[in-house]
C-alpha cells in the first residue's frame, strides 16, 4: 500500500476540455512527481450510463486510490457497446481524474480538489464532435440531458474549489496551477512549483524620462479590468526630507502577463483569480496574504532605488479589523481588492527617471518594448500615437487625459445631519467620560446614488481632477472591475522596508488652507499651538508604539518626529513619525494586522473604541479608514491611510454610486460644532475637486 495521493477532480460539461487540460497539468506536475491520470469516459457503461458510470468510478476507482491502493475496474468497448477488458489505475503523488460526474456528490469526501472547466454551450459541442465525430453527434442530445438532470440535483459548479474558462489557447493549465497552489489541501505537495516562482527573476530597465504620468497610465493599463496607479502627485522639490521621501515614487501596474493575479476578499473568503482560472478558500485575509507574500521572493537590483520589486498593491478595507481585535461587520464592498502585478512601470520623481520592471517569463520581451514605446509616447512634446486612447475610465470608454470643466456636479447626500454628528460627538464625550476611551476617531460618510447625483462622474476623469486640484504624497488611483478608488491621502499608514525597518506616521490635527498668505500663516500657528490637537496626536503616538512594539526588536521604536506640521493644498496637518525594526523571522503579514486598523482612524485604546464606533457610526466604512499601497516581493510593503478617498462603484446601465468618508478625533474637550466644522473641512478638497458643495442638514 502506497501512501494516500492528493487526488484532484477536473469535472465539467462534455466539450469543456476537461481531457486536454488533464494531460497538460500532467505534463507540468510530473516535472516533479509521479502522477497517475484517469479518465470517466472509459468506464462509462454506455451512452445512457452517466448515472451508473459515475458510481463505477467512485467505488471501483476513487475509492481504493483514496486508501494508496491500485483500483481494478472495468473498461466499456464503446463500438461493442459491452463491457471491455480490465485496467488498472496505479495510485501515485498526484492523482487527476477527469469528466463528467468527476466531483459528484459521492466522490466529493474522497477528493482534495475540484476544478470546474467550463465553456460557452457552441464551443463545446464544436470541441466535442470535433473530438469525437460521428461517434458522438447523434448521442449529443441524449448525454446533455443526462448532465442537465444530473447537474440539477448535484450543483458540483458551486462546490469546485477552482473554477476555470477553459478558452483552448493553452493557458489554462499554468492559470489552473496558480490557482491550486492556494488550496491548503493540495499545495503542500506542489512545493516544488511554489519553488520555482520564488525563484523567479526580475528583469529592471531604466530610461531617463519625465513622462506624463496620467498618459502613460492611460497607454500601457487603460483598458486593464484590474489596474493600479500608487501616484506620488506631489512634486518632492522644495518638500521638507520626510515628506519629499514620501513623494519620490509614482507605481503605475496591472494584473496582466503571465504571473498576473487579481484577490477579492470579502467576511473571510478569498477569491484568486489567475488568467482563467479562479480560487476561493476560506479563513482570515490575514493569514491569506502572510502565504502570499510573507517570504522574500527575489531581491531588487543593487542600483534600483525604490523598495517596490513587483508584488501585490491595492486596499484593505475597515471591516478587516474583524481579524485584529474588532466586530464583525459586513462591508458594501469587498474587504481586500489585490492584483498581483508581475510587470509594472516606476517613476523615480526625484532623478527623472523611469523604471521597467517584469518578471522573468515568455512575455517579458513584448511587454518591454510596449512599454518603451509608451514612455517615449508620453514624454513632453510628443504626441501619442493615433492607436493609444489618451485615457480610458474603467469600462473602457475614452476620456481626457487633462482635467477639463465638470458639466455638472455631483449631488451628495450626508449619512448624518449636523445636528446628528454633533449628538453623535457628545456620546462619544460620554464614552471618554465614563472612561471607556479616551479618543473616538468619529467619522460618517457622504453618498450619492440616483442617476441625477452622479452624472458626469466617470472614475478616471474624477481622478484626474482630484490630483489636479489636491496632490498628495499617497494619491491612488485603484481600478478592480465595477469598483474604483480615487484617493489623495497625505498620510502614511506603516511602511516596512526589506530589510525590516518599519515607520508608521499618523496624522492628527488639520486645518484648511486660506488663499490670503498671512492668514494662512496664522491658520497654520494656531495649529501648532493648539494644545487639542497636540494630544489627540500623542495618543495615537503612543498607540501606534504599542502596534509596533508586538513585532519590534526591544527597544527599537523611537519617535522621531513629533507633532511637526505639514502643509498641502487644501489642508495644514500635525504629523509624527514613530520608527522600529522588524524582529528577525517574524510573519510580516502579522505585524501589519498589528497595526491595522490605523490608530489614527480608530481612537485609542483600539479595541474598546472600535466598539464604540461600531455602534455610534451604525454602517460600515469599506475602503475609508482601510489601507493603500504594495506588498512587494522582496519582503516590502508601504501603505497610506485610505483617507480624502472616493470610492465609486458601477452597478451598470450608467448606474454609479460615489461614497466619501470623512471624520476627526473627539476628546474630552472637544466643541461638536468645531467637530462638525472639521468633518466639512476634510471633505472640501474632494468636494471641490468635483465641483460639489457639502450637503445642507
Amino acid at each position: 500500500m502506497s501512501p494516500a495521493p492528493v487526488i484532484i477532480a477536473i469535472d465539467g460539461r462534455s466539450g469543456s476540455g476537461k481531457t486536454t487540460l488533464a494531460i497538460e497539468l500532467a505534463a507540468r506536475l510530473r516535472e516533479h512527481h509521479k502522477v497517475s491520470l484517469f479518465h470517466l469516459e472509459d468506464i462509462y457503461p454506455g451512452w445512457n450510463g452517466l448515472a451508473a458510470g459515475i458510481e463505477r468510478y467512485v467505488t471501483t476507482v476513487l475509492s481504493p486510490l483514496r486508501r494508496g491502493e491500485s483500483a481494478e475496474w472495468v473498461s466499456w468497448d464503446w463500438e461493442r457497446h459491452y463491457d471491455g477488458e480490465a485496467r488498472t489505475t496505479r495510485p501515485a503523488e498526484i492523482v487527476l481524474v477527469e469528466g463528467v460526474g468527476a466531483a459528484a456528490a459521492a466522490a466529493r469526501p474522497l477528493l482534495d480538489a475540484v476544478i470546474w472547466a467550463d465553456s460557452s454551450d457552441s464551443e463545446r459541442r464544436a470541441r466535442a464532435l470535433a473530438r469525437d465525430g460521428d461517434t458522438y453527434e447523434p448521442f449529443w442530445d441524449q448525454w446533455a440531458a443526462q448532465e442537465a438532470e444530473w447537474l440539477a440535483d448535484d450543483d458540483v459548479p458551486a462546490r469546485a474549489d477552482v473554477h476555470v474558462l477553459n478558452l483552448a489557447d493553452g493557458t489554462a493549465p499554468d492559470d489552473v496551477l496558480q490557482a491550486l497552489q492556494y488550496l491548503p489541501a493540495v499545495a503542500p505537495a506542489l512545493l516544488p512549483e511554489l519553488a520555482a516562482r520564488r525563484g523567479l527573476h526580475l528583469v529592471a530597465e531604466r530610461i531617463d524620462a519625465q513622462p506624463e504620468a496620467a498618459q502613460l497610465f492611460a497607454a500601457l493599463f487603460g483598458g486593464s479590468a484590474n489596474a493600479v496607479w500608487l501616484d506620488s502627485s506631489l512634486d518632492p522639490a522644495g518638500l521638507a526630507p520626510e515628506a519629499a521621501e514620501r513623494s519620490r515614487f509614482s507605481i503605475l501596474a496591472d494584473d496582466g502577463g503571465r504571473f498576473g493575479q487579481a484577490v477579492r476578499h470579502s467576511s473571510g473568503q478569498t477569491r484568486v483569480s489567475a488568467g482563467q482560472a479562479s480560487v476561493t478558500t476560506d479563513g482570515p485575509f490575514f493569514r491569506w496574504l502572510d502565504g502570499a507574500w510573507g517570504r522574500r521572493a527575489l531581491r531588487a537590483p543593487e542600483e534600483y532605488p525604490c523598495e517596490f520589486a513587483l508584488g501585490w498593491l491595492g486596499y484593505l478595507g475597515y471591516e478587516l479589523k474583524r481579524e485584529t481585535g474588532g466586530n464583525d461587520v459586513a462591508a458594501n464592498t469587498p474587504d481586500a481588492c489585490l492584483i498581483f502585478a508581475g510587470r509594472a512601470v516606476v517613476l523615480d520623481h526625484a532623478e527623472d527617471t523611469v523604471w521597467l520592471l517584469t518578471l522573468d517569463a515568455s512575455d517579458a520581451d513584448g511587454w518591454l518594448e510596449a512599454a518603451r514605446t509608451a514612455v517615449a509616447a508620453a514624454a513632453p512634446g510628443h504626441a501619442a500615437p493615433a492607436h493609444v486612447s489618451p485615457a480610458t475610465d474603467f469600462t473602457g470608454r475614452p476620456g481626457a487625459a487633462v482635467a477639463a470643466p465638470r458639466a455638472t456636479a455631483p449631488l451628495f447626500t450626508a449619512r448624518d445631519t449636523e445636528a446628528g454628528y454633533k449628538a453623535k460627538v457628545t456620546e462619544a464625550q460620554r464614552e471618554i467620560a465614563e472612561g471607556n476611551t479616551y479618543e473616538v476617531c468619529l467619522t460618517t460618510a457622504l453618498t450619492a446614488a440616483s442617476p441625477e447625483e452622479v452624472e458626469g462622474t466617470e472614475p478616471w476623469q474624477t481622478y484626474l481632477d482630484l490630483r489636479r486640484r489636491n496632490p498628495a504624497p499617497f494619491a491612488s488611483y485603484l481600478r478592480f472591475g465595477d469598483l474604483a478608488v480615487a484617493s489623495t491621502s497625505p498620510e502614511r499608514f506603516l511602511q516596512i522596508a526589506a530589510d525590516g525597518r518599519m515607520r508608521a506616521e499618523p496624522i492628527k490635527g488639520t486645518r484648511r488652507r486660506d488663499p490670503d498668505p498671512g492668514a494662512d500663516a496664522a491658520l497654520r500657528r494656531e495649529l501648532e499651538s493648539s494644545a487639542k490637537d497636540r494630544a489627540e496626536n500623542i495618543m495615537i503616538v503612543d498607540l501606534l508604539r504599542n502596534d509596533l512594539s508586538h513585532f519590534a526588536v526591544p527597544g527599537s521604536v523611537a519617535v522621531s518626529r513629533l507633532c511637526a506640521i505639514e502643509s498641502y493644498a487644501t489642508v495644514h496637518q500635525m504629523v509624527s513619525t514613530i520608527d522600529a525594526q522588524l524582529r528577525p523571522g517574524l510573519p510580516r503579514a502579522e505585524a501589519v494586522a498589528a497595526c491595522f486598523p490605523a490608530g489614527s482612524m480608530t481612537g485609542a485604546p483600539k479595541v474598546s473604541t472600535m466598539a464604540i464606533l461600531d455602534r455610534l457610526e451604525a454602517a460600515p466604512r469599506g475602503v475609508y479608514s482601510g489601507a493603500i499601497g504594495y506588498f512587494s516581493l522582496n519582503g516590502a510593503a508601504d501603505l497610506s491611510v485610505a483617507i480624502r478617498t472616493l470610492v465609486i462603484t458601477d452597478h451598470g446601465d450608467g448606474a454609479r454610486e460615489l461614497s466619501l468618508g470623512v471624520g476627526g478625533a473627539v476628546t474630552a474637550d472637544s466643541s461638536p460644532q468645531e467637530e462638525y466644522e472639521e468633518v466639512r473641512t476634510k471633505a472640501f478638497g474632494v468636494l471641490s475637486a468635483l465641483g460639489a458643495g457639502f450637503p445642507q442638514g
